[in-house]
């Protein structure tokens, strides 16, 4: 099940202007195991915002600065409540509707809608977006410069030709898209922003290799935001090797690799290489040459094992030696003290018992 989630990676070689997304995300469901039939995602900058489920039955806050947002509108999280009780009745009705057009009777289905705008803080441009999705593929999706919807599946169709035909709430969607989701996502970020708008350079940048003939991975976690660039250069100039996707953390930051292939680099010319790693809003760059000695692999983490397991099993011989021996003299102890005492008992049996 594929999940319509779509992180704004901004190409950047310098400080740049932000630009800043609000995006929903709604996904209703049909006979998922333990999965509730309707959930409902906010998020800001690729932050969860909002969440709310069927389960719940109410959208709560995931961040605390948006607890700030009823000191604008004190019915704001109630009114969210609502919005959220809606739309798990709307979304059965329309994985219902679906299923009819596909022919399917059960099983299990997702039917998923993903909306809501971006806007750049330095140029004022903004754009927004509104598609579905149905069983983990694209449905339908607007085009708010034709104003027309364009089908992924043939049958489709006939509910696309319906909905070019409403012209009043296609005409609803882009004013929402364009302008009221604009208002909105600037109020966000100003109530946002001192966690928003921070950059925190990477906690750490490593050289990993599985094996000697792998690929060498340069890795950075531990940044933000997640407008970020890693790359490697030759004499200073970039290669286009291979390049990870950014990554969340489970605090907040995030990580991101990019892999440069060694087998057509000559040992003497490892020195040329060096792994450049870029943060949207911070100008210097942090650079990591391509050095073996630095560089950690599996076969140092393996032969560190060992050499750990070694370390313990003679502990453990030493150990088992020491116990042996102490053992060993407490029971020579406890023999001598027994002769002893036999040996005191015949004397002390002879005394009481003189005709013996």
């Amino acid at each position: 099940m594929k999940m319509l989630v779509f992180l704004a990676l901004l190409g950047l070689h310098s400080a740049a202007a932000v630009t800043h997304s609000l995006k929903y995300f709604y996904t209703g469901s049909s006979q998922v195991p333990n999965f509730p039939e309707y959930v409902d995602v906010g998020m800001v900058d690729d932050v969860q915002i909002s969440y709310c489920d069927s389960n719940t039955k109410r959208n709560e806050p995931k961040q605390d600065w948006m607890n700030r947002v009823t000191a604008d509108d004190p019915q704001y999280w109630e009114n969210m409540t609502q919005i959220c009780l809606g739309n798990h009745q709307y979304f059965k009705a329309n994985i219902d509707i679906v299923k009819q057009r596909f022919n399917q009777t059960g099983g299990v289905h997702i039917f998923q809608e993903m909306y809501g705008c971006e806007w750049d803080d330095e140029t004022e441009e903004v754009n927004g977006f509104i598609q579905f999705g149905y069983d983990g593929e694209d449905f339908i999706v607007l085009d708010l410069k034709t104003m027309t919807w364009t089908a992924a599946k043939q049958k489709a169709f006939n509910i696309i030709q319906r909905l070019d035909r409403d012209k009043e709430k296609n005409g609803n969607w882009k004013h929402y898209v364009t302008q009221t989701c604009i208002e909105w996502l600037k109020k966000y970020v100003n109530y946002g922003k001192s966690s928003l708008m921070r950059t925190e350079l990477p906690s750490r940048v490593s050289l990993l290799q599985k094996t000697p003939s792998s690929p060498v991975s340069c890795h950075a976690t531990g940044f933000y935001p997640h407008r970020a660039m890693m790359f490697w250069r030759k004499d200073g100039e970039e290669l286009h090797e291979e390049r990870g996707e950014i990554l969340p953390n489970n605090d907040g930051s995030f990580q991101m690799s990019a892999d440069l292939d060694l087998s057509s680099v000559k040992p003497e010319d490892w020195g040329k290489y060096e792994c450049v790693f870029q943060l949207s809003g911070v100008k210097d760059n942090i650079i990591t040459k391509l050095d073996k000695a630095v560089i950690r692999s599996n076969e140092k983490t393996d032969m560190t094992i060992i050499i750990v397991v070694a370390v313990v099993v003679v502990a453990l011989i030493v150990i088992a030696v020491v116990g042996f021996m102490v053992y060993k003299k407490k029971k020579d102890g406890e023999a001598k003290v027994l002769n002893n005492s036999s040996e005191n008992s015949s004397e002390l049996s002879a005394k009481l018992n003189p005709e013996a």
